[in-house]
């Protein structure tokens, strides 16, 4: 008795939502919470559409402004936490540092930092729809033919990121809030949306580009790296690279590696049947790839080194 009553209160929850989402109305209501959106402010739209038709060769330049801003808010967080020492977190969050990854099959080049994060209200006013006091100055100084390059100077170095991205999604996590996640397909509007897979970053900002056809030289492993080692002289933080590496091995070795516990038995028996195989007998070495984080600006930021060097 007690199992057909369970059963039918499951039938009734299933027939219930199955009417629910028959209505419009209340379809439409689920589906606006998961994501908001807005129209970037009339100024920032105007920058950007300069920013997306621009000639400008040098796009790279992005790379520069993406790291710089990183490096920002690693400062921020470590002067928080020294009067409270506790918003640095445990575990990887304590590593204040930059990590840089790309995929070349995805077409994605993905800058990711463990600095203060920013929160809902955070990303849609940093990053949209309040202009910052130079947008104005900078939109002004390209239309009358001023330097791309100094976009930086102005406080709007982020949206550098459209001269070789066509996609941005930005997911950031401040202490103070959730996880959420900012997306612009380089139109007049963006979204917001709170991280369905919740607080996967700790906290920090990853900014993940879906880069253009023509851009798609920063899926490229050494271009990357000449890159980020031009544009972290002045970075104490480390900047790590995830770097794709490819080594010849004997296809045994994993094998001699496993037999490492065994006890040694019949060495002399071993070394003369070793002497005895034919040369046909030794297996080729195979290629194998692997991917492991590095370390770029290994040396001293610029600014800390001393005159002599």
């Amino acid at each position: 008795m007690r199992v057909f009553s369970l059963a039918g209160v499951f039938a009734l929850a299933v027939c219930l939502c199955t009417m629910l989402s028959a209505q419009p109305g209340v379809f439409v209501q689920v589906q606006a919470q998961e994501a908001e959106k807005f129209e970037f402010q009339a100024e920032v739209s105007r920058l950007m559409d300069i920013i997306i038709n621009s000639l400008y060769q040098k796009k790279e330049i992005f790379l520069r402004e993406v790291i710089s801003n990183g490096a920002d808010a690693l400062d921020k967080i470590r002067f928080l936490a020294l009067s409270d020492p506790t918003e640095l977190g445990e575990g990887e969050d304590r590593e204040l540092e930059m990590r840089i990854s790309f995929d070349a099959d995805e077409r994605t080049l993905t800058i990711r930092d463990r600095g203060i994060g920013m929160t809902r209200n955070d990303l849609i006013e940093n990053l949209g729809t309040v202009a910052k006091s130079g947008t104005t100055n900078f939109v002004e100084q390209l239309a009358e033919g001023g330097d791309l390059s100094l976009i930086g100077q102005f406080g709007v170095g982020f949206y550098s990121v459209y001269l070789v991205a066509d996609k941005v999604q930005v997911t950031s996590k401040n202490n103070n809030d959730d996880q959420y996640i900012w997306t612009s397909t380089a139109d007049s509007t963006f979204s917001v949306e709170k991280d369905p897979e919740g607080n996967t970053l700790g906290r920090g900002t990853e900014i993940k580009l879906f880069l253009k056809e023509d851009a798609l030289e920063y899926t490229d492993q050494d271009r990357v790296e000449e890159l980020v080692k031009r544009y972290s002289e002045f970075i104490s933080f480390p900047i790590y690279l995830h770097k794709k590496e490819t080594k010849m091995v004997d296809d045994d070795e994993d094998e001699e590696e496993g037999d490492d516990d065994d006890e040694d038995e019949g060495d002399d028996e071993g070394l003369e049947a070793e002497d005895a195989e034919d040369e046909d007998d030794v297996k080729a070495p195979k290629e194998v790839t692997t991917w492991e984080w590095v370390r770029l600006n290994d040396q001293p930021a610029i600014w800390t080194r001393s005159a002599s060097d």
